[in-house]
């Protein structure tokens, strides 16, 4: 079986081409979408993320701005910070890059940003939206999942996804959408995590499996049936034979190509769809102000 490579790099152009006239029609409204990033700490990767999505929005002719702590800052600092941007017209767009440090209750902070301004989804009333079956705003991962399924013609009415992971930002969030009636949509989806058993026996039997728990190469061609659909949200920095740091994904691609129908490389896959659905939702917050 040819195995086709899912690129998230190629979508994301194409997706960015798309949203230059709605960009432009804002401009034309003297509204320049702007995203308020609150990075915390020193982490390597998020200090990456946020330079990716920095670049991105600057390419594109947007704002952004990001707001650095230490990883000493209290939680009432940020509190404040936050309460700033909320009541800040300029600002759209609002994200707290993950992860946050054990001293500070990431579930509270996320809770403070303005349902309006949550371009990330994971404000509680956002989430319960989704849960109803009537998102606003989607969490950028799972969202730009279902853009692959939906610019490949992958079908899942009737079909069986299997989810490996179960978070709010990747895991639960996919769960429902998959499930949701629409088109694109409508499948049976199950959700395996830390305390299922047997997660092997699930996947055997899915036609589309999505892989969210950070676990280099744990899924190989003996796990999958003929012709699944795989879509990798893992990324692992492990070292290579000569000993230079590399990313690879949950799946182990190179097993998979053969079997698999269509699968999403890492990196180059999910990844460069999250930050094109962080541009949407910016986007989209700005327009509100057109709307309202």
């Amino acid at each position: 079986m040819n195995t086709k490579l899912l690129s998230g790099t190629d979508l994301s152009n194409s997706i960015y081409s798309q949203l230059q006239y709605r960009i432009n029609n804002l401009k034309d409204n003297s509204i320049v979408p702007s995203l308020a990033v609150i990075l915390v700490g020193n982490n390597p990767a998020s200090k990456v993320y946020v330079k990716n999505k920095t670049k991105r929005f600057e390419e594109l002719g947007l704002h952004s701005s990001t707001f650095a702590f230490s990883d000493q800052v209290s939680e009432a600092e940020l509190v404040n910070k936050i309460y700033e941007l909320n009541s800040d017209g300029s600002v759209h767009g609002i994200l707290v890059q993950l992860p946050l440090p054990n001293t500070i209750n990431a579930e509270r902070i996320l809770s403070i940003i303005s349902d309006q301004k949550d371009v990330d989804g994971f404000h509680p009333k956002n989430l319960g939206y989704l849960s109803a079956g009537s998102p606003k705003f989607i969490p950028c991962t799972p969202k730009g999942i279902m853009r692959f399924f939906e610019h490949h013609d992958i079908e899942l009415s009737g079909k069986h996804v299997v989810v490996v992971g179960r978070s709010n930002i990747v895991g639960r969030p996919i769960s429902i959408l998959t499930s949701l009636k629409g088109s694109y949509a409508n499948a049976t989806t199950t959700i395996c995590h830390s305390g299922s058993t047997n997660i092997f026996d699930y996947t055997r039997l899915a036609d589309v499996i999505i892989l969210a728990l950070g676990k280099p190469f744990f899924l190989n061609s003996d796990h999958i049936k003929e012709g699944a659909v795989i879509i990798d949200v893992g990324i692992n920095r492990i070292d290579s034979k000569e000993g230079r740091g590399i990313l690879v994904g949950d799946a182990d691609i190179n097993s998979l190509k053969g079997k698999a129908s269509a699968i999403t490389p890492v990196p180059g896959g999910v990844g460069p769809m999250t930050i094109a659905m962080l541009v949407e939702n910016t986007i989209e917050a700005a327009e509100r102000l057109i709307k309202s």
